[in-house]
């Protein structure tokens, strides 16, 4: 069987644990969890240490999803953290600047700054869920923001990447060391941030979305060519859904609906599932074929047909039926790939941090939160060390499609939490963060344990794949993969590349916990091609 090779076991507790991309992080929610905090207390004290020590990957200018399990009611909810496009966005103003699609960064970055829904997503979080104030489960990140902390290896690299889009002003200065990226192993402070979060941990919610704070995003996202206005942010609310799911042999896995992606992964489940994947093997030529071939198949109609259900029609349950997957697998042949991945008619006619905790009482929290690509748009709100993400360059131009750019509409997000539960308790709490990446990560780590009897830690270790959905189909593999295996998928027709090094940060960051809801012992992985940490007591 073949691995990333990370000599890691999963970690075992009782007692709580969390895992995510940053030791320090997960520390700081481990503390929250001793000092009898519920698992959405440690979800965004966690957070928003992130905020500090991944600002390029995440932060108060980006959006959020999460997923809760209430261990008493048995029951999962769902929350929506994302904002809305400005209520004077559209298409025509955009075209007037002289853009065919809204651009990610540059001169006119402002035009793919929708609301920022973070904040407001904490705080809702909280109010419903959580044990302890805005105020206390700040307190970490500000004193990292305040007092510093030193980089590490994988995010000096990553800040070096993104350093050239914060220089384009000079208010990214605040989230750089003398004008570049901080080195390894140097020591950073955020002064500017940590006076924003010290002001939403006195002033809540309001603070952010009204005043002093709304005033400068508002002015600084028009200088940049957007549409955002105080009036805006402080219309924006988060709101509670109730999750989607599919059954694949006997567990159920459970997504946020759209605006959210997480429903490409439960319909590339609903395809896999009518193959006989764990007589395959798990790094077999076949297992690959028939797993990418289900995801182009899903992301073809994702694309098509996800948007803000609120705003667009979005056929849901027909996506996700049964009968609707047998039609879609039928499309897929055994030894060769699909020229095009076209997508069906279900009705007839981003850089990212992602986290998982599971309390001592066996609540749980599954929770994503990004500003999209690295640094987001690259304006950072002067004064504030607000990075504002760029999630709106995501809307269609096109009229007549469902994502279709409108004022007050929240755009196609990539960002998506999961868990999975068996015979009515839950079994898992995870998310594999990476733009497109993430339904890819979730069907794979779901086959793994469920197909192939893997724990969290071997099913993150395991070889992963990346096809390119925005390039025809192109799949990346890891290097680690037989070479022989990779002849046999080019045979099929499936362009591959191989990649090795930093570049293995593109199959995705996971983070997966288990637990037995019989003994109360947690069994937890955590990402091997990154810093991350499962951390439990």
């Amino acid at each position: 069987m073949s691995y990333f090779q990370s000599r890691r076991s999963a970690i075992v507790a009782r007692r709580g644990v969390v895992a995510t991309s940053q030791p320090q992080a997960a520390q700081v929610g481990l503390r929250i969890l001793q000092e009898g905090g519920h698992a959405v207390d440690a979800a965004v004290a966690t957070a928003a240490a992130l905020n500090v020590l991944e600002p390029g990957s995440t932060g108060v200018g980006g959006d959020m999803f999460a997923l809760v399990w209430d261990n008493k009611a048995k029951t999962i909810i769902a929350l929506n953290g994302s904002g809305r496009s400005a209520s004077g966005a559209s298409p025509d103003g955009v075209a007037r600047k002289g853009y065919g699609s809204i651009p990610l960064t540059g001169p006119d970055a402002g035009l793919a700054v929708s609301v920022p829904g973070t904040v407001d997503g904490w705080q809702t979080l909280l109010e419903r869920c959580g044990r302890m104030s805005l105020r206390d489960v700040l307190q970490p990140a500000i004193q990292y923001a305040r007092d510093g902390y030193g980089v590490t290896e994988v995010i000096a690299q990553k800040w070096t990447r993104g350093a050239s889009v914060l220089q384009q002003r000079p208010s990214g200065n605040e989230l750089l060391l003398n004008g570049r990226a901080p080195k390894y192993g140097e020591v950073i402070r955020l002064e500017t941030l940590a006076n924003t979060l010290e002001a939403i941990a006195e002033g809540g919610r309001d603070a952010f979305y009204t005043g002093a704070i709304a005033e400068k995003i508002a002015v600084f996202v028009q200088e940049n060519g957007g549409w955002l206005t105080e009036g805006d942010l402080a219309a924006h609310h988060s709101d509670w859904d109730e999750p989607i799911s599919t059954e694949y042999r006997g567990v159920t896995v459970h997504e946020c609906p759209p605006n959210g992606q997480g429903i490409t992964a439960l319909m590339a489940l609903n395809i896999a599932e009518g193959f006989d994947i764990g007589a395959m093997g798990p790094q077999s030529a076949d297992r690959y074929h028939y797993l990418v071939e289900s995801l182009r198949l899903a992301f073809a109609d994702a694309l098509q047909y996800v948007a803000d259900p609120r705003v667009s029609t979005v056929p849901i349950a027909q996506l996700l039926d049964k009968g609707y997957a047998a039609q879609r697998r039928s499309l897929i042949l055994p030894n060769k790939a699909l020229e095009n991945a076209p997508h069906g008619n279900p009705v007839g006619g981003s850089n990212t941090v992602y986290l998982s905790v599971i309390d001592s009482e066996g609540n749980a929290c599954s929770f994503i939160n990004s500003v999209f690509t690295h640094f987001g748009s690259g304006l950072v709100v002067p004064g504030t060390g607000i990075a504002l993400h760029n999630r709106g360059a995501l809307f269609s131009l096109d009229p007549s499609h469902p994502n279709y750019l409108q004022g007050n509409k929240r755009p196609y997000q990539t960002i998506i939490p999961g868990m999975a539960t068996r015979n009515g308790e839950l079994w898992l709490s995870f998310g594999v963060m990476g733009g497109f990446q993430q339904p890819q990560g979730h069907l794979q780590v779901i086959s793994n344990m469920v197909d192939f009897g893997m724990d969290p830690q071997q099913a993150l270790n395991a070889l992963r794949f990346s096809v390119d959905i925005e390039s025809g189909g192109a799949v990346s593999l890891e290097e680690d993969l037989p070479a022989a295996t990779v002849a046999d998928l080019q045979g099929r027709g499936h362009p591959v590349s191989v990649v090795g090094g930093y570049g293995r940060t593109m199959f995705g960051g996971g983070q997966i916990i288990q637990r037995d809801p019989e003994t109360g012992v947690i069994i937890a992985g955590s990402e091997p091609r990154s810093d991350a940490a499962a951390v439990g007591w």
